[in-house]
């Protein structure tokens, strides 16, 4: 500001003042008004801080999601692409072994019915699922609450159960 520049005032209400107006107003300091914005940069950074570390949290939690899927996509798709010389009709249990050139099959028979001595490795026994996925026999006996959850979802929307709109 030069010698003869005139000052600017505040020409408006005090309320709105850029500065006290009053002898009773607070006094500020320039260096209070400095500490003032760095102890709200200091929140505002700690607040945004808190929130990414949440969202990395859940990017974190989406990505072994997401691996999880694949990796249960690429067991399904073994069991799909496995030899099959019979239809495959879903709700039944099938069983998987392997040839000696590493192609894997199902077969009707368990290791049971070949009195615990089956001609190829056995991998496992898989139920057909509606939806053809494949459930392991072990869990098949586990009950299926989803779709207990999904039918009592219907009626409480309004939807006659095997209909969904």
């Amino acid at each position: 500001m030069s010698s003869d520049d005139k000052p600017i005032l505040h020409r408006g209400l005090d309320h709105s003042s850029p500065y006290p107006v009053s002898r009773l107003a607070p006094a500020f300091e320039a260096t209070d008004l400095a500490a003032e914005v760095a102890r709200a940069e200091a929140m505002l950074s700690a607040r945004t801080g808190a929130k990414l570390r949440v969202i990395a949290d859940q990017i974190k939690a989406l990505q072994a999601e997401a691996r999880k899927v694949l990796i249960e996509a690429r067991e399904e798709q073994s069991l799909t692409h496995a030899q099959c010389s019979f239809k495959r009709i879903p709700g039944h249990s099938y069983h998987l072994y392997r040839k000696s050139d590493g192609t894997s099959f199902f077969s009707m028979l368990s290791p049971a019915d070949w009195h615990g001595e089956p001609p190829h490795p056995f991998l496992g026994s898989y139920r057909l699922e509606a939806d053809c996925s494949w459930t392991p026999a072990n869990e098949s006996a586990t009950p299926d609450e989803t779709g207990d959850l999904v039918a009592q979802l219907l009626r409480i929307g309004g939807l006659p159960e095997g209909r969904q709109d």
